[in-house]
């Protein structure tokens, strides 16, 4: 019977936070391809600049405003307006979404447990030599993979070892690397 005047101003969905990820995938992702259609040259993310093209002007007036709010806030994430790089999460937020992580993603380097004193196990000689020529050594494969993102290979080896072969913790370490 009654609506509400204000309830279809705004379109709704995660506009903001998607919007906002175009800006470090503006800046911090490589172009690895240039290809010409009809004469027209495109990139690789041509047709991810097309889709969110597509996505901002589908509601027109009611998702333009969240598309230009999100692409300002990842703007003022990019240029670390009031140093917002290193807010950081409570370690309770951050524990309870780890446990969330799907083990796809990759195993986050974990803490060893403390026993009942309160005290890290100590390891033998045998144990932390094992951890660490396997923390030392990346793959081929995964060095190749950051390589052809347009990372140096030295860059990238470092990365692997830092991020204990995980590519994407090594991706992430590299692309934070290069926005410094």
């Amino acid at each position: 019977m009654f609506t509400d005047p204000t309830s279809n101003l705004l379109t709704s969905g995660p506009y903001g936070l998607i919007f906002a990820s175009f800006v470090p995938f503006f800046f911090d992702i490589p172009v690895s391809t240039w290809f010409r259609i009809f004469g027209v040259r495109f990139s690789n993310k041509s047709f991810i600049y097309l889709a969110g093209l597509q996505l901002l002007l589908s509601s027109w007036k009611r998702s333009l405003l969240p598309g230009i709010c999100g692409i300002l806030a990842g703007s003022l994430y990019r240029l670390n307006v009031f140093h917002i790089r290193k807010a950081k999460f409570p370690e309770f937020i951050t524990s309870f979404f780890s446990r969330l992580s799907w083990p796809s993603i990759g195993n986050p380097p974990t803490t060893p447990a403390r026993n009942l004193a309160g005290n890290v196990p100590s390891y033998t000689t045998r144990q932390v030599e094992a951890i660490a020529s396997s923390a030392i050594e990346p793959s081929e494969d995964a060095v190749a993979t950051l390589v052809s993102m347009g990372f140096d290979q030295n860059s990238a080896r470092q990365a692997l070892v830092h991020a204990r072969n995980d590519i994407n913790a090594a991706t992430n370490i590299l692309l934070e690397a290069q926005s410094h």
